[in-house]
């Protein structure tokens, strides 16, 4: 078996440090290579982009992002560069979220403290996945992508944007709304706006106790909703078609633009201003 590339993330020093050890250890059975590190879910992506290692010896509970998202943050971000995904491997000491894990596409669940055995059985079970095709886990089409709710303990904290050659996590938080123009879908928040690679249909799904659909094209964050008003617009909010029609708008925080509201939803954007 050839030598296989392998990056760790965890937060804890010592947990990489153990992990780098038994990699050393099981090097005349299991050959290998440590390509990288990295102790949070921004430096995991940028290294894992740069590196392209054949598996990642993951964490589950790390500060700000699970590795059950991160996970999830790999698969999309292989379907955006139709790149393999790499070979996930959880270390971590809960048990609680092994079947979780496997949802995810991990091919195994190591609990900490991991056995040199016990890692070598799993990273010989990664190399022969590797051996039979260079793509260990299908690249989804973006369609088939399920939304990261039902896989997750917590919804995601963070959206992934692939720019310039690197993976920028941008918090669900800072969004003040989503709105699909042609064939991409626009990011906007407070400073900038993004390209993003999702449909509305899978974010509304995912996160319909964070945004409220104001047109067919566009979601908007609801605590960032300060109220309506009435205005002219040169296209049907229901339809796009051009169209001069008189509807409400809805006003957001640190936002000049206006969004339409289509009648369908205008009950329940009213709902939100009272």
């Amino acid at each position: 078996m050839n030598s296989l590339n392998i990056f760790i993330v965890d937060d804890e020093a010592p947990a990489r440090q153990r992990l780098a050890t038994l990699l050393e250890d099981i090097q005349s059975e299991c050959p290998n290579h440590l390509i990288g590190e990295a102790s949070d879910a921004q430096s995991a992506l940028d290294g894992i982009l740069a590196q392209r290692p054949d598996i990642v010896l993951l964490d589950v509970q790390m500060p700000g992002m699970t590795g059950l998202e991160l996970a999830q943050h790999l698969q999309t971000l292989s379907q955006q560069q139709a790149t393999p995904v790499p070979t996930i491997i959880f270390v971590t000491a809960y048990d609680d979220y092994a079947l979780k894990a496997f949802e995810v596409h991990a091919i195994d669940y190591l609990l900490k403290p991991v056995r040199a055995s016990r890692l070598a059985e799993a990273i010989n079970r990664a190399g022969l996945i590797h051996a039979r095709s260079k793509q260990a886990v299908p690249v989804p089409d973006a369609q088939d992508i399920p939304p990261v709710a039902p896989l997750l303990p917590n919804r995601r904290q963070s959206f992934s944007i692939f720019e310039r050659n690197r993976v920028l996590l941008i918090p669900v938080a800072d969004v003040l709304y989503l709105k699909a123009e042609q064939k991409y879908l626009t990011l906007h928040t407070k400073t900038r706006n993004y390209l993003l690679e999702e449909s509305l249909t899978s974010i509304e799904h995912e996160m319909a106790d964070v945004f409220v659909r104001a047109h067919r094209n566009a979601l908007v964050a609801r605590n960032a909703i300060i109220g309506v008003e009435r205005a002219l617009f040169m296209f049907d909010a229901d339809s796009d078609h051009e169209k001069v029609t008189e509807s409400w708008q809805v006003i957001l925080r640190d936002c000049a633009e206006r969004l339409p509201i289509s009648r369908r939803q205008w009950p329940v954007i009213k709902a939100l201003v009272r």
